[in-house]
């Protein structure tokens, strides 16, 4: 099985007629160095809208900007540290100075794999800052824009996981945090009066860095080989027994902020495979 983060082919992106995607609105994507944020980024930016992506990672960053001016997008990457607030505050400050703030794509997250008992505090403190709290402050910070736009719409989309809907072992931070990811969506589109709306997507695993690195740990938590936890424990639960690509999750970004979706207010695109709504047969 073939689990290697794949390149974004420009056949692989969802275009959509949507006159409110042009350079004068601004997309701001989180976690744009890599994954799923790197393919959202691409996406948004392809599809004409002025996407500023902020992430810690400023070599990957740049590359992200590189793809993105290579399919003919304009991308501006903001070196950014989402655990602090003035730096959320400087990028929002820099990508009004583009554009009317019309859309904000939260991916950035991290993971760790340890047992409830064992969970090291400091690490549940900063997972929880950096994959939910971040989500809060730049929502914040990005609905007055919404507002002071001329129809008042703005739109956010929220990166969740079947961890939103159901809770794995070893994985306490994680699915708090997106849990959480969920409610702010809902919470922000209840706010939104329609005019803000707010939507979350949620994957089984997706190939990123971000599944590849946490293969070991799972192997050493379950005692199982590498190999077990892709097919036994990512893929165990699924219907499609293969692991979604980036480009695939940013396609469902777009759709979630398009005309097309203009009744997704505050709900979830499940794209899982079917791991949370069916039953996997078991082995005898």
């Amino acid at each position: 099985m073939d689990i290697r983060e794949p390149a974004i082919a420009r056949d692989e992106i969802l275009f959509l007629s949507d006159p409110d995607f042009h350079p004068g609105h601004v997309c701001i994507v989180t976690g744009a160095a890599g994954g799923i944020g790197r393919a959202t980024a691409v996406a948004a930016a392809a599809n004409k809208i002025m996407t500023v992506g902020l992430d810690v990672n400023q070599e990957g960053g740049k590359e992200t900007q590189r793809l993105a001016r290579q399919m003919g997008g304009q991308m501006i990457f903001i070196q950014t540290d989402l655990t602090k607030d003035p730096d959320m505050d400087h990028a929002v400050a820099e990508a009004a100075k583009l554009g009317q703030i019309r859309y904000l794509i939260n991916i950035a997250g991290m993971q760790h794999i340890d047992f409830i008992e064992d969970f090291p505090m400091d690490r549940y403190d900063y997972m929880q800052r950096l994959n939910l709290r971040s989500a809060v402050y730049l929502s914040k910070l990005c609905i007055p824009h919404f507002k002071k736009s001329p129809d008042g719409k703005g739109v956010v989309g929220n990166m969740a996981s079947v961890h939103g809907h159901i809770a794995t072992l070893a994985k306490v931070s994680y699915n708090i945090s997106k849990f959480g990811m969920r409610a702010l969506t809902q919470s922000i589109a209840a706010e939104g009066a329609g005019q803000i709306r707010a939507f979350s997507v949620s994957t089984a695993f997706v190939k990123t860095a971000l599944t590849l690195g946490q293969i070991p740990a799972q192997a050493q938590k379950r005692g199982i080989s590498p190999e077990e936890v892709v097919t036994g424990v990512m893929c165990g639960e699924t219907r499609v027994k293969e692991l979604m690509n980036p480009v695939e999750v940013g396609n469902l970004f777009l759709f979630g902020i398009s005309r097309f979706a203009r009744f997704l207010v505050g709900g979830d695109l499940l794209f899982d495979g079917g791991m949370v709504l069916t039953y996997a047969e078991k082995k005898k």
